[in-house]
């Protein structure tokens, strides 16, 4: 009995760190996923106020 608990434990604690490993990827994926949205964020601000600065305001008069 005492030969089967042993197995299960070891069993266990293999699943464990095979488990702390694959978190700890995950956790490196995340990192580089809120690096690339802070990223787009970014571009999408610089994007949007460049198109404010060139959109006519109501007193010029538009051209085309």
């Amino acid at each position: 009995m005492q030969e089967k608990l042993i197995i299960r434990l070891n069993q266990l604690r293999d699943e464990y760190a095979e488990g702390q490993r694959v978190m700890g990827e995950l956790q490196d994926k995340q990192t580089g996923l809120q690096q690339t949205l802070l990223r787009i964020s970014g571009a999408i601000q610089v994007l949007e106020e460049l198109l404010r600065e060139d959109a006519p305001t109501e007193h010029e008069p538009q051209q085309e």
